[in-house]
């Protein structure tokens, strides 16, 4: 398959149809390269705060509540697009109201409009301590047309065990939005690890530049990047594509899972296979003296 994922900036919205314009834009651009899977950012769909005014965009928590308001009518322009494409879209993550706190929720949409659900696991210092956003539902793995997906949403690329509750996964995409090249780069080098240990693609979008208007986004790094194991049939860097940092656009690259599943089965090393092995061993480290 051909995988497409965002360096995505975000816009202060004049109107409902500038919002569908964009979208539009944007699927219709990676569309027309033969695409067939778009990655769009974390938080990306921060921007539908804007429709209701800087102040409330401005505003943290009145920020989350108009976002979630939004997204129903955010997903349907998202399932039109993807039907008259012919694509999968991870569309970009955002707030949704539930009976306690927000939850951080990206989507899955496929051309038959079926709309997979996959909240953030762990939430970050700024999340959990200001914001007050909340860890949602279990992981899924969403059985498609293109193959297994799973979704990581940023920080959660950074713990291996979420990582592997995936590991039947072909692809894993990893929406995510980092203030820093620090966060980039920790989110980024998360990414990998997760391609390596699980021996699949792991697909990752970021929200780039800045957002003045948005007390919790401000300024954003990042790029689009696809990575690989580092094996048979990939290349030895483990990174099929990664886009310039901050160069808004898409980052694309074909795959072939039937290599993903030839590496699993007969790879220079197995990874994936070998993770259990870790079970039959004393792992607690031992305290040796040495002074």
């Amino acid at each position: 398959m051909k995988i497409a994922t965002a360096a995505y900036p975000l816009d202060v919205l004049t109107s409902w149809s500038a919002y569908e314009d964009k979208l539009a834009k944007w699927v219709g651009e990676a569309a027309a390269q033969g695409a067939e899977l778009l990655v769009f950012p974390e938080y990306g769909a921060m921007e539908l705060a804007t429709l209701a005014g800087l102040d409330v965009a401005g505003d943290l928590e009145a920020s989350l509540h108009a976002v979630s308001d939004r997204m129903p009518d955010a997903d349907k322009v998202h399932v039109r697009l993807a039907a008259e494409h012919g694509v999968h879209i991870v569309a970009a993550s955002g707030p949704a109201d539930t009976d306690t706190r927000p939850v951080n929720r990206a989507r899955l949409i496929t051309p038959t409009g079926q709309i997979g659900v996959q909240d953030k696991q762990i939430m970050t210092r700024f999340e959990n301590e200001v914001w007050d956003v909340i860890g949602g539902n279990n992981l899924q793995v969403f059985d498609t047309a293109l193959g297994r997906i799973g979704i990581l949403i940023c920080y959660d690329s950074e713990f291996p065990l979420l990582g592997r509750a995936l590991s039947e996964c072909d692809v894993i995409a990893v929406p995510s939005v980092t203030e820093t090249l620090a966060g980039y780069w920790r989110v980024r080098i998360g990414a990998m690890a997760r391609a390596l240990e699980n021996q699949c693609i792991t697909a990752m979008s970021s929200i780039v530049g800045a957002a003045g208007w948005s007390e919790a986004l401000g300024t954003s790094y990042g790029a689009g990047g696809i990575f690989c194991p580092p094996d048979t049939g990939f290349p030895a860097t483990g990174v099929v594509a990664v886009g310039e940092i901050n160069s808004p656009g898409w980052t694309y690259a074909d795959v072939d899972l039937a290599q993903v599943a030839h590496v699993r089965a007969d790879g220079v090393v197995l990874n994936r296979r070998r993770w259990t092995m870790q079970h039959g061993r004393d792992t607690a480290a031992i305290n040796v003296r040495l002074r």
